[in-house]
């Protein structure tokens, strides 16, 4: 699935990546997610579509087009109070154009704070209702006049495109592994911004995979819908499919189940997980566009792997989360166990024992022999015996190394010991 000469991003080289990414003010449509992609595709060859607006896409419709270069709350000294230049979250995302002058007081319902958490800005959009507003810290808004203020907001919603990116490393097999991350969020490091990171990261270390790997880098909900109604002739051949957000932050790993609840990837995850401090929770319809895919028209075998889960962490969705609250460490681990999943679903299998009765000889075939002196030699000699048993045509490799408590590489590198022996052989 990979070569010695594949070399794996590192926790640094990850961070850095969200970096560089984390000024670039994104929304669910616009120049940010393209300036966003084409740094995406630096580093992996992307596809590009652009679904035009007023197109119809399931019971939704692709909305107008979102620019934005400049904002501002200025006194009258011509202070920028509230700067966009200083951080893209102080603008509701989708606000229209406006200039004009106003008191405090005809502001204030427009002017967005955390009174709990008074230094930081918070994160709001408006989608889908024509409206303006800045958010600011509470501590700003406190120390503001009555005014007059200057008011600029230099943003255009015009007829344009929603922009949806996917890079494909081809496989063996049509059958596909999809991992979506979205890209529609401003300056957000963890939600958004690591999640991308980290697919990237396991996208440059796949080559050769057996099964068709597909990455999508597109905006939350309306993305998703998107893809699925322009792919809906395909998407019978998602064979497992990950969400992947909050990626990069120092809490525990948390795996959302699809709703068939035992689906191929939530197999694979919650036996990757074992002995990982982690969290498994059930579907709920709920989330990131795991909820998407999992509608139950179309029902796919589709998880969400986070870190702490959205909402649960107080930078969520604020200028708390920010390159510093992301850690390489968290990156690399969340990159690694993404990488372990994927392994798995490689390389189960179903096998079928061609010496069923009884326990064949494995000493005589040098199988018992191959084994002695290595440190995991008591595993290994398990791991041959749980495949030999449950290799009955009914039990794949997963399922035998769930039921046999063992790491799945294995009882895959006893399978490979056990086929090349020509005692089990591989069911199509």
């Amino acid at each position: 699935m990979t070569s010695p000469m594949t070399s794996p991003m590192t926790g640094p080289e990850l961070h850095a990546l969200v970096e560089r990414l984390y000024p670039i003010c994104r929304s669910i449509t616009g120049d940010g997610v393209r300036a966003t992609l084409e740094i995406i595709g630096e580093h992996v060859p992307l596809k590009i579509t652009e679904v035009p607006t007023g197109t119809q896409v399931l019971d939704w419709t692709v909305p107008t087009e979102w620019n934005i270069r400049d904002a501002y709350v200025r006194d009258a000294t011509g202070r920028r109070v509230i700067d966009f230049r200083e951080s893209n979250l102080h603008v509701v995302g989708y606000s229209v154009p406006v200039s004009g002058t106003y008191t405090l007081e005809e502001l204030r319902p427009r002017l967005h704070t955390l009174p709990e958490q008074p230094d930081l800005i918070p994160y709001r959009t408006s989608y889908y209702a024509e409206t303006w507003g800045f958010c600011l810290r509470q501590e700003t808004l406190d120390a503001m006049d009555d005014g007059p203020y200057e008011v600029l907001i230099d943003s255009t919603l015009r007829h344009g495109s929603l922009t949806i990116a996917e890079h494909v490393v081809p496989g063996q097999i049509e059958d596909e592994i999809v991992i979506s991350c979205h890209t529609c969020h401003p300056s957000l490091a963890n939600d958004n911004l690591a999640g991308i990171a980290v697919a990237v990261g396991l996208a440059r270390r796949l080559e050769r995979p057996r099964h068709t790997c597909r990455f999508l880098f597109m905006p939350g909900t309306i993305g998703a819908i998107t893809w699925l109604a322009l792919n809906r002739d395909r998407v019978d051949r998602i064979a497992h499919g990950l969400t992947l957000a909050c990626a990069g932050d120092p809490g525990r790993l948390t795996y959302k189940r699809s709703r068939r609840g035992d689906a191929g990837i939530d197999r694979a995850v919650t036996h990757v997980l074992k002995d990982r401090p982690h969290d498994v929770v059930p579907f709920s319809p709920y989330g990131y566009d795991e909820r998407q895919f999992c509608s139950p028209g179309f029902n796919l075998p589709f998880g969400s792997l986070t870190r702490t889960p959205y909402a649960g962490y107080p930078e969520y969705h604020t200028s708390g989360d920010n390159p510093e609250f992301v850690t390489p460490a968290a990156l690399a681990d969340t990159l690694e166990t993404l990488w372990q999943v994927t392994r798995v679903l490689e390389g189960d299998r179903t096998l079928l024992n061609l010496s069923p009765y009884g326990e064949p000889q494995l000493g005589r075939r040098g199988l018992y022999g191959s084994l002695g002196g290595r440190s995991d030699t008591k595993q290994a000699q398990l791991a041959m015996l749980w495949v030999l048993n449950l290799s009955d045509g009914e039990h794949s490799l997963l399922d035998i190394a769930r039921r046999a408590d063992l790491p799945f590489m294995a009882v895959e590198e006893a399978a490979r010991a056990l086929q090349d022996a020509g005692l089990v052989k591989e069911l199509a």
